[in-house]
């Protein structure tokens, strides 16, 4: 039986002391599931109701979810191994210690101020980006940033002569089988999120860098629901092992520490947290827009967590202090 009374209490709480008009979650373990829908899809300008297959905008989900496991099923094939430079795909880019392994675990110190970057088009966005320089925190600080897999999508974008959403759709959405998930939904099916210039954003990608660079965007832009989210879980989780479009021994390597022991733990991609009572790596990942996702392999459990935190308006730090509660919960109940 499942049992995380506490977890589902403080979720729920989100909704109740409106920190988030709605929510939909679910539990996994083993082979049972259990999910909830309560609250709101909107709030602005009229109120409506949250759907159980409702789709969210997953925001930094898509970096996982998309452009990871395009890579993942190259690695997979042996096409590469994530210790190519990045300067091999991208010219452009001169520093030549930067790794693909770098860009996956956010250990690449790549970072700099784009001045006017809201204002940028496609082109001019993108050539800022790659001449970015590398700063001192190479290699000696995890510091998470799109930059990495907006270099990401540009280097599966060589490879494959395509833009790295549309790659993600036919090498990795598609033959998943998740028909719910997609970079152009159906606005009538998604939860809208933020007030942009006096209009509520509906089936469009909250991350302003996602709208200017489109199709070329590596780390935002996805939708998808709780149907989808769940299937692509179980194959993490090792619960079905043909979903993924690559091997369970490749799916085994995400759940570990991919960094130096003095720097902050990362796996490629994954965020990490650990086990509080036998300390081995359990992966997630979270997105701006409200979104979360915890997987503990070795148990075979894990949390889905969608909200519309951005609606309607994005100042919401509250919730912030809210997930983290909800990850803590989570791990405590699931290490009894």
């Amino acid at each position: 039986m499942i049992d995380y009374f506490a977890t589902q209490n403080l979720i729920e709480s989100m909704v109740t002391e409106r920190v988030v008009p709605g929510v939909n979650y679910a539990f996994i373990k083993d082979k049972q599931v259990f999910t909830s829908t309560i609250g709101f899809a909107s709030i602005y300008p009229t109120v409506t109701q949250l759907s159980p297959f409702a789709e969210y905008d997953l925001a930094s989900l898509t970096k996982v979810i998309a452009t990871e496991n395009v890579l993942l099923k190259l690695y997979d094939q042996g096409k590469i191994n994530f210790s190519e430079p990045l300067h091999q795909f991208i010219p452009e880019f001169s520093d030549q210690r930067i790794r693909l392994f770098h860009l996956l675990t956010h250990t690449s110190g790549i970072r700099g101020w784009i001045p006017n970057r809201d204002q940028l088009d496609h082109d001019q966005l993108l050539d800022a980006i790659i001449h970015l320089p590398v700063t001192d925190e190479f290699k000696a600080k995890m510091r998470y940033a799109d930059t990495n897999f907006i270099l990401l999508g540009l280097v599966i974008k060589k490879i494959f002569g395509a833009p790295v959403q549309d790659v993600a759709m036919q090498e990795v959405i598609k033959p998943m089988g998740l028909t719910h998930t997609t970079f152009h939904p159906i606005k009538k099916y998604c939860v809208p999120t933020a007030i942009v210039n006096g209009d509520v954003l509906q089936g469009i990608s909250h991350d302003p860098k996602a709208r200017q660079l489109g199709s070329d965007c590596g780390s935002a832009g996805l939708f998808s629901s709780m149907g989808d989210l769940i299937k692509l879980a179980r194959g993490y989780l090792g619960l079905d092992k043909t979903i993924l479009p690559y091997s369970q021994q490749t799916v085994s390597l995400l759940f570990d520490n991919k960094n130096a022991v003095n720097v902050k733990p990362r796996s490629w991609g994954w965020d990490l947290r650990f086990d509080p009572k036998l300390h081995y790596p359990i992966i997630l990942h979270t997105g701006f827009t409200g979104t979360l996702i915890i997987l503990d392999r070795l148990k075979r459990s894990g949390l889905i967590l969608l909200t519309n935190r951005v609606h309607p308006s994005g100042h919401n730090t509250i919730f912030l202090a809210m997930r983290e509660k909800i990850i803590q919960s989570f791990l405590k109940e699931n290490s009894k």
